[in-house]
Formats: C-alpha cells, structure tokens, sequence
C-alpha cells in the first residue's frame, strides 16, 4: 500500500489555512473575514498586522476559494520543489505585504481578500523555470502578455469586484522574485 506525502508544505499549508479561514468565516457570521482575513486601510494596531498578512486566507465564498486553490495546488508544488519551502515561503510572504500595503495606499475605502496575488505569483515564477544565465525565456514574455495584458485590459474596461491590480502586482512580485531567486541559486 502506497503512503501519501506531504510533497509541498508550503502550497499545502495555504490550502488548509484558507479553508480553516472559509469554515471560520462561516461559524462567526464574517466576523473573522472582516477583521482578520481581510486588509484595509485602518490604525496601526496589532490586527493591521494580521490583517495585512491573513488577507490571503479570507475569500469571499467556497466558489472563490476553489478557483484560487485549483491554481494553487497546479504552480505551487513544481515551484516550491525547485526553489525550496523556505524561499517559496519569502515570496508568499513578501507578494503578501506588497500587495497589503499597495491596497491601503492605493484603495484606501475598500478592502482586499484571496489568495489571487499568490496565485499570479506563482504563475510568473513558474514561466521563468527553465531559465538561463542573461537570457530572459520566451514563456516569461508570453505569459506577462497574456496574463498581465488581460488583467490591464479587465481593469480599464470591466467593473467588477476583482482586484486586478493586485493580479498585476503579484505577476509583478513573481517576476522580480524568479530573478532574485534565479541569481541566488546561481551562486
């Protein structure tokens, strides 16, 4: 009989955190989405911290989650196996705060929740897999096309209640954090 492995602690991580989020959101009413899984310009205290962190887990229903987990659990495992628990960690934490920060500078009378900043993150990390020294691959350029490309076009002409500039500031952080990563493991 087969053993199953915990092959991704990171990806694996997120996905029961933000259904632990989800099943908590449910039992509080929404209480814990709006005040701890979700982030918004608001004093300095210590729940501005988890709030600018825990954005990731809320969403805002199980059709909301399960797209987001869906891409998840496809990119994160391959990159978490290729630039390791601890690095891919750093980039989830580091798009987190980008894109928590960038929400309260930039939306200050909204709020920002899901894990799809992550998700464009690992999207353009993974395009940038099979990278060579001083050359930039062609699915990295086709994939910001494609993906970054359609988030501009969706946020200049649609209105709806989708952050895509947090899409486009997490294709963003996934780049410069494939490149970062990329010259690190090359030392």
């Amino acid at each position: 009989m087969k053993k199953i492995s915990v092959n991704s602690p990171v990806v694996l991580g997120l996905c029961f955190a933000a259904l632990l989020a989800l099943f908590l959101d449910s039992v509080t009413g929404g209480w814990t989405t709006r005040h701890l899984f979700s982030v918004y310009r608001s004093p300095i205290t210590p729940l501005f911290f988890v709030r600018l962190f825990g954005h990731i887990l809320g969403h805002s229903g199980f059709s909301h989650l399960s797209g987001n987990l869906m891409l998840l659990l496809v990119v994160g495992p391959p990159m978490e196996e290729k630039y390791g628990s601890a690095t891919l960690l750093a980039g989830v934490a580091f798009t987190t705060l980008v894109s928590g920060l960038l929400q309260c500078i930039f939306f200050p009378h909204t709020s920002l929740l899901g894990m799809s900043g992550i998700v464009f993150m690992f999207i353009l990390l993974s395009s940038l897999s099979g990278m060579e020294d001083g050359k930039i691959p062609l699915t990295l350029i086709l994939v910001a096309i494609l993906y970054l490309g359609q988030e501009l076009w969706t946020a200049v002409t649609v209105r709806d209640h989708i952050s895509q500039f947090t899409h486009i500031a997490g294709g963003l952080c996934g780049t410069g954090f494939g490149f970062f990563a990329h010259r690190n493991f090359r030392k």
